[in-house]
Parts: C-alpha cells; structure tokens; sequence
C-alpha cells in the first residue's frame, strides 16, 4: 500500500533548492561518479541537474513538483523564502556555521540555486531532463542511470513518511539504478531518524548493501552521514 506523502497543491510545498555544489558534498561525489548515468530523486528546485548539464553530465531529475509551472514554483519560492531564512534565524543552534556563513547567506545561496533551475526547467522539461514522478513508484525502465540520489525527502520526513514506505522507495530507487545514496538521515525535528536502522535491516535480508558513510559536510547538526545502498554483485 502506497503510504507517501501526494502533492496536491504547491502550498504544500516549500521549495528550498540546493546547488551543484553542494551535491558534491553531501553525496560525496567524485568525478567518476560525476560520469554516471543520474538521477536526482526528489530534486525539488535544487540547480544541479541543470549545472551538471552544463558540465556535459547525464543527469534526469525527477519530482512531483514539476506538474506545476516554472511561473508557479517561481511564485511559490518566494513565498517561502522569507519563512525558510526567518526559521533559520530562530533555530541558528539547529545549524553549523563554521563554512556556510550567516542565516542570510545561506538562504542567498539558495535563492541563487533555485533562479538557476527555474531558468533551465521549460528546457528540461521539454528534453526531458524534469520529469514529474512519485516514489514509491517511478515510471522509469529498470537499470535506466547507475547511481540515483535522493535529498531532503526520505528520513527528514519521518513523521510523515513509515519504515514500510522507505523501503518501498529505496527499493524503486535500486530497480532503476545500481547504486542509491540518501541525504540527510535526521527528522525535521533534528532528530536521527527512528527508520534508519530497520530499513538498512530489511535491505541487507533483501540481499543489498547498505551502509552509512561519513561526509566532510555538516549544516544541519548530526547531519554527517548519507546512507549508501547497491544492488548485490554477481553471484551474491
């Protein structure tokens, strides 16, 4: 049964998009991996496919935020914009500062990140690069990119979202690429998310490695980990 969060409305949205980057870092890509196949899963406004496009990489980013607009998700960014950097403001001990500078930079950044990818999305979209999917299902062929990424979706919200569901989503994610990595592993309360450990359980009786994987990237406290998933190798 289909336990995900259905997007009806972009007001139930709060776009926050994030650059290339800092992809790079949370995932700890190499230039290896940057020659992939990809998909970024849950990408939201973040404007790494469109940089990595720029780059010569083959990335597909897919949401379901993009059945809506470039006016639309335009209007509602800048609806959310002054709530993200007031929330930021607030909760500064939520947050490490050391290399991402104040409240205001970092919500600059992102603003930046987000008006680069809404100048590359009617392009995309129509070469195909934006493509409008749920988890935990996706309409992709199996094995069509090696390594898909997923930020800011599974875990943050645990509340939300059952053990049931995420295992159901990196599953799909391991149908369509040979390798997962998933970014951040905290709640939205900051909190390690209480799904973590019985999905990396359930993956490994699957018949998958799964395993955490420190990063040198830290914004959100605690937030110092990706979980890394692939599929068996031969003859496992």
């Amino acid at each position: 049964m289909d336990t995900g969060m259905r997007i009806q409305d972009l007001k139930d949205v709060a776009p926050w998009g994030r650059s290339f980057e800092e992809y790079v870092r949370i995932f700890k890509l190499t230039q290896k991996d940057l020659e992939l196949r990809i998909l970024d899963c849950g990408a939201g406004p973040a404007s790494f496919t469109a940089e990595a496009t720029e780059r010569g990489c083959s990335v597909v980013a897919c949401d379901p935020i993009y059945r809506f607009s470039a006016n639309d998700i335009d209007r509602r960014v800048h609806e959310v914009y002054p709530v993200m950097l007031a929330g930021m403001q607030a909760e500064r001990h939520r947050f490490v500062w050391t290399s991402t500078g104040s409240p205001e930079e970092v919500a600059d950044r992102r603003l930046m990140a987000m008006r680069r990818f809404l100048r590359d999305f009617p392009p995309g979209l129509r070469a195909g690069r934006y493509v409008a999917e749920d988890l935990p299902s996706l309409s992709f062929a199996d094995d069509s990119f090696d390594l898909a990424l997923s930020s800011h979706f599974l875990f943050l919200y645990s509340d939300q979202l059952t053990t049931a569901f995420h295992c159901a989503a990196v599953a799909e994610l391991l149908r369509v690429a040979e390798e997962a990595r998933i970014y951040p592993l905290m709640a939205l309360d900051g909190s390690f998310s209480p799904h973590v450990e019985p999905v990396i359980l359930e993956l490994r009786e699957r018949g998958y490695e799964a395993k955490l994987v420190k990063i040198d990237f830290e914004f959100q406290r605690g937030a110092d980990q990706l979980l890394l998933v692939r599929r068996p190798g031969p003859g496992k």
